[in-house]
């Protein structure tokens, strides 16, 4: 998917769902379920067995899903992932050289940074978007809006404890987009395989972003 692409639905979306499962199967189902509730994006982490063949299957044959590669620590697994079909790169703090080596690669990025030095580092290192993480941690909503008083030309996106009490506030703040894992994607709805109650939350979710856009529902 070209990287145009990539951002105008990450942008248009605002929720970036994170795949923390213990098997290839539940990463599988939960990306498709919450693809087939409105968010065709998906964030597989590093952290699931056969991260790397769960990208590669997602990129294959769900064309229409922007698929991501998270918490990713060094280059070599960037490139593992960018060459298994990944649309974009995360990690959960900030790797110059990943940041580098995805700008050169002309792959989207969103580096994980927390500091404003590190916010300022990453963006100019080449980011697409700096992912403010862990967010609800060090302030929350207040917090993504102390940051973008300084960095108004840089997205920020917030991830690390956005939940249904703080999504809104969060899109308010000046966050572009949501990182959202087991909020969104429960694992006991993953492993009981219930699509409806992952499904709720994705139009929850989706609810509560064009509230805080000021779109209509």
């Amino acid at each position: 998917m070209d990287k145009q692409r990539v951002r105008s639905t990450i942008e248009e979306i605002g929720i970036i769902p994170g795949l923390r499962m213990f098997t290839a199967e539940e990463a599988r189902f939960g990306a498709e379920t919450v693809a087939e509730a409105g968010i065709p994006i998906v964030e597989v982490t590093m952290t699931v067995p056969g991260a790397l063949d769960v990208i590669a299957d997602l990129a294959r044959h769900s064309p229409h899903v922007v698929v991501g590669a998270g918490t990713i620590f060094d280059v070599d697994t960037a490139r593992q992932c960018r060459d298994a079909g990944a649309d974009f790169l995360t990690s959960t703090g900030l790797n110059l050289e990943m940041v580098e080596y995805a700008a050169k690669s002309g792959i989207t990025v969103l580096p994980g940074a927390l500091t404003p030095s590190e916010v300022m580092a990453a963006w100019n290192a080449g980011a697409d978007y700096v992912k403010i993480f862990p967010c609800a941690q060090v302030g929350g909503p207040a917090y993504i809006k102390a940051l973008k008083a300084p960095f108004r030309h840089v997205p920020l996106i917030a991830a690390g404890g956005v939940n249904q009490q703080t999504a809104v506030d969060f899109i308010r703040a000046g966050a572009v987009a949501l990182g959202i894992g087991k909020n969104l994607i429960p694992l006991e709805a993953v492993q009981r395989r219930q699509a409806h109650r992952i499904r709720e939350l994705a139009h929850r979710f989706l609810s509560m972003v064009k509230t805080a856009r000021g779109q209509p529902v």
